[in-house]
């Protein structure tokens, strides 16, 4: 990007699916190379194993060692952090996580995902906690955190202002069942589109990609798309700042194809 834009990154949720050996992945390619590959197709990847299991250092390691220069990755947080209902309790999983070798990513290390579920519900004592335990810094690089949440009950100004004055991204649910918040509250966009549909070859049609692509460049110039509204009459400052934007589920054999379309619109 230029000097007075952020840098857009563009990608998917994960690496292994197995209808991408017939979508996105040669016949050919051996599925240890899968990472490989898709770094080299797309700018970014989320990854969702973090979610699930806790992962080592020699793992983060190895993701690093098979991406090129100039590829981040996002990061799932663990999802038992989300789960507790006390701050205290969170603290000790966001402790672990972080003591799980994650920095060994290296620069490679984007944000990382707080993904609440939509059971969860806004609690402002709580969440205020929350995104106050929230590393600024682990193994001498600088965290960037974004929060996803699914119940409407954080669709409030309030909710924005603790996140704006924690500089924490709020998930920008696109083309969803989930609340979509737009405000703008940390120095980049992490947007997530969950539209793509099986019938249409790259998930999303052209007017749809052109659309996505157009507010990236909204986003990345420090402005803000028009057609998305905010929830706090009070706008984060006018800047320039990175976007993370990640295809995720909607006919998921799609995505790469959504993915990839978007990549080439924004470098356009």
């Amino acid at each position: 990007m230029s000097r007075n834009k952020g840098r857009i990154f563009i990608g998917i949720g994960g690496w292994s699916y197995d209808p991408w050996r017939e979508s996105f992945f040669p016949s050919d390619l051996p599925r240890k190379r899968e990472l490989e590959y898709a770094s080299r197709k797309l700018t970014s990847i989320e990854i969702n194993g973090t979610f699930y299991r806790t992962q080592t250092a020699a793992t983060f390691a190895k993701w690093r060692d098979e991406t090129p220069e100039g590829f981040v990755f996002s990061v799932k947080a663990p999802r038992f952090a989300m789960m507790r209902k006390k701050v205290a309790e969170a603290g000790e999983s966001i402790a672990r996580f972080f003591g799980s070798g994650v920095t060994e990513l290296g620069d490679r290390l984007g944000p990382i995902l707080w993904q609440f579920a939509p059971t969860r519900k806004f609690d402002a004592e709580f969440f205020e906690g929350f995104m106050g335990l929230l590393p600024k810094e682990a193994g001498g690089r600088a965290l960037r955190h974004a929060i996803e949440v699914r119940h409407e009950s954080f669709c409030a100004p309030q909710f924005v202002a603790a996140a704006r004055a924690h500089g924490v991204a709020i998930v920008v649910a696109g083309d969803s069942k989930y609340p979509l918040i737009a405000d703008v509250t940390a120095p980049f966009v992490y947007a997530r589109i969950m539209g793509t549909r099986a019938d249409v070859a790259q998930g999303y049609d052209g007017a749809e990609l052109d659309r996505w692509a157009a507010g990236a460049k909204e986003w990345a110039a420090g402005d803000a798309p028009p057609d998305l509204a905010c929830l706090a009459a009070e706008k984060q400052k006018s800047s320039p700042r990175d976007v993370y934007l990640y295809v995720i589920s909607g006919a998921k054999e799609r995505n790469p194809a959504a993915a990839m379309g978007l990549i080439e619109r924004v470098a356009s």
